[in-house]
């Protein structure tokens, strides 16, 4: 199908633009979330039909990986790619906006808020982030 237009923010947000999509990815990068049913458990309820089409067209776009769990045969491991990494710092200012301008933020999760705040004033601390989300994600 294609594009709604080729500007290039119109282009990201068919990748990645939706609610869900964002959710999935912050549960990914912050959370520490691997499996489908650890995803599925997210404070914000998403269905699992949602889910799976979600998780489906991050592997399309090859901003994540699905592979099998060498633990158990049921399960799969999603990954993010390098690609998806990249998006980091967009979630990262995403977060330093609503702090700046949402006065609903009080009610979030002071943990949430801490590591959004360390990364969005720190680049190292980006870089740090960067490179474990690399060794976790991708082995390296």
């Amino acid at each position: 199908m294609p594009p709604r237009s080729y500007c290039p923010i119109n282009l990201g947000l068919e990748v990645f633009g939706d609610a869900w999509t964002l959710l999935v990815l912050r549960d990914l990068m912050f959370g520490g979330k691997r499996h489908f049913r650890e995803l599925l458990q997210s404070d914000e309820g998403i269905s699992s039909n949602i889910l799976a089409d979600r998780l489906k067209r991050l592997i399309d776009r090859e901003i994540l990986t699905k592979h099998d769990d060498p633990s158990h045969k049921q399960k799969a491991i999603y990954s993010l790619t390098e690609r998806g990494i990249a998006l980091l710092p967009v979630l990262v200012q995403v977060g330093a906006w609503s702090r700046a301008h949402l006065p609903e933020i009080r009610r979030s999760d002071p943990r949430a808020l801490a590591i959004n705040r360390s990364l969005a004033g720190d680049p190292a601390a980006l870089r740090r982030k960067t490179a474990e989300l690399r060794k976790a994600h991708l082995g390296r």
